[in-house]
């Protein structure tokens, strides 16, 4: 149990990512999930699209503020600008996303259910970078 510790102690950031991840993946997946077997027909592009930006929405409020507290402990007083930039880093990243939807569902006609899923481990990926190299960087003592 103490070098469970010990691991968790030395590996803390990226623990506490991938499990904010993990929540900010099935709360996106499950908007998504939600939003095409209800409402948005996955065949039509722009509802797609939509779809995919509605969940895109949810999920980004839960991760900036789970990631400012739980991950990287942010204490940055300047929010708006942290909050800026954690925007900025996802519409990024949003936007590589629709690409991704667009060119495997919408012109290569594979199965969005599973394309979501390999997009939102491109993303997680691509997330933790931004955030940690321009987000949520800590001041040097």
């Amino acid at each position: 149990m103490k070098r469970l510790k010990e691991l968790y102690l030395k590996y803390e950031e990226i623990i506490n990512y991938l499990f904010i991840g993990g929540c900010t993946t099935l709360i996106s997946l499950l908007v998504y999930y939600l939003c095409v077997f209800t409402v948005f027909d996955p065949d039509k592009p722009l509802l797609l699209q939509c779809a995919n930006i509605l969940s895109w929405i949810i999920a980004v409020a839960f991760a900036y503020i789970a990631n400012r507290k739980v991950v990287f402990k942010s204490k940055n007083k300047n929010v708006k600008g942290e909050v800026s930039k954690f925007l900025g880093a996802r519409i990024v990243t949003l936007l590589i996303d629709m690409l991704f939807m667009w060119l495997t569902v919408s012109v290569l006609h594979l199965n969005d259910k599973i394309m979501k899923i390999v997009s939102n481990v491109i993303i997680i990926i691509l997330n933790y970078i931004f955030s940690k190299l321009f987000v949520f960087v800590k001041e040097k003592k």
